[in-house]
């Protein structure tokens, strides 16, 4: 997709708050912890190379996790060298692959591990593949649930074509109050680790919201930090953080056009809105082909710190709001971010979309230029 750089509109990444925030979590943690940042899904939304080039010197960061080969590949192109872990599972003929490019496989289960070795001396591969080992113990995704196949995972994993390089869990519930469920998969994640005797270098089973809210129940010498990185709350309201989150991105545009509507004129598509009276309306170069969901329709954005209501349905590259006053066309709109004393989060718009503002963040188009700041 096109990044758009000549239009007024673009997310901004403040990479100050970004650090700011993993190095107040870093300070939360035992000494001699190590975080591992979560950068799939373009950085969640802000950019993949760009956040890992900002976070790579930090002495703590203890490598970056990607969802796909082809992100960690990325990275490989861009020169980042440190530990890259595909926490997804990549298809056995894939893996030599990333055997070559020294990116870290999760493997969930042994019919892998022996189709990989099939593949690995029938190539003559000599480079070793780095394996973390994915435990199962809850949330129904991927990974070994049994400790005999665990067991016999390690030792397949003594063959020279593999490096056992970690072991680790998610936790499904580590967001919410009721922490029944996570501690039945603490339980079983400790029953499972007793049966790997050596265990490799890096063991890993904390998330953001684990070590928000549950670091003195689970070893957290190496945390997956992934949408508390970015400044948002892993529990949406349910659970407060236990430190500052500064938000990463913000979303803004400038109004394209300005115009005064008349009583009884209507605006949009399906003319869902019509002029009570005479009004002035501005249009904002955004829509729903950038991330910026049609099911916001209704909602507001800000200008000059004031709350506009987005008037009728929002289009694919534009939507219209209504202005406190006739305003010049350039003026400054915030979607998601700050503007004088109030504010719109990503939490506020999944609210109202009715999800979680990963998907928010996520969402936001490659076609909007990103504008990075310190």
């Amino acid at each position: 997709m096109i990044s758009a750089q000549l239009r007024d509109a673009k997310v901004v990444v403040d990479l100050a708050a970004l650090k700011h925030n993993f190095r107040t979590q870093l300070a939360q943690l035992p000494a001699g912890s190590q975080i591992l940042p979560v950068v799939k899904a373009n950085a969640y939304g802000n950019g993949l190379v760009p956040v890992v080039n900002a976070l790579k010197d930090e002495p703590a960061v203890g490598g970056f996790c990607v969802a796909l080969l082809d992100e960690g590949l990325a990275l490989r192109a861009a020169g980042v060298n440190q530990l890259t872990l595909v926490l997804g599972i990549t298809p056995v003929q894939y893996a030599p692959v990333a055997a070559r490019a020294g990116i870290s496989l999760t493997v969930g289960d042994v019919a892998w591990l022996k189709a990989y070795l099939q593949l690995a001396q029938a190539s003559q591969l000599t480079t070793p593949l780095k394996v973390h080992l994915g435990i199962d113990t809850g949330m129904g995704r991927i990974g070994f649930t049994d400790p005999a196949a665990l067991q016999e995972a390690v030792a397949l994993l003594a063959d020279p074509h593999f490096e056992f390089e970690g072991l680790f869990t998610h936790f499904a519930t580590a967001d919410s109050a009721d922490d029944q469920y996570f501690k039945a998969q603490v339980a079983k994640w400790q029953a499972m680790l007793a049966v790997v005797k050596e265990k490799p270098r890096y063991v890993h089973a904390a998330n953001s919201a684990t070590a928000l809210w549950h670091s003195d129940q689970v070893a957290v010498n190496y945390v997956r930090m992934g949408i508390s990185l970015y400044g948002c709350n892993p529990s949406g309201r349910e659970l407060t953080p236990t430190w500052s989150l500064q938000p990463v991105t913000a979303l803004e545009a400038r109004l394209t056009f300005v115009k005064q509507l008349k009583k009884g004129a209507s605006v949009s598509y399906g003319a869902t809105y019509t002029a009570p009276t005479d009004e002035w309306v501005g249009t904002v170069p955004v829509g729903y082909a950038d991330g910026y969901p049609r099911s916001l329709s209704g909602g507001s954005v800000l200008i000059n710190g004031q709350r506009c209501p987005i008037l009728g349905r929002i289009c694919m590259d534009q939507f219209m709001v209504r202005l406190p006053q006739a305003l010049p066309v350039g003026t400054k709109v915030v979607l998601i971010g700050k503007s004088g004393d109030a504010e719109i989060t990503a939490t506020d718009l999944a609210d109202r979309l009715g999800t979680i503002n990963y998907e928010v963040l996520t969402g936001l188009s490659d076609r909007l230029a990103r504008e990075y700041r310190e």
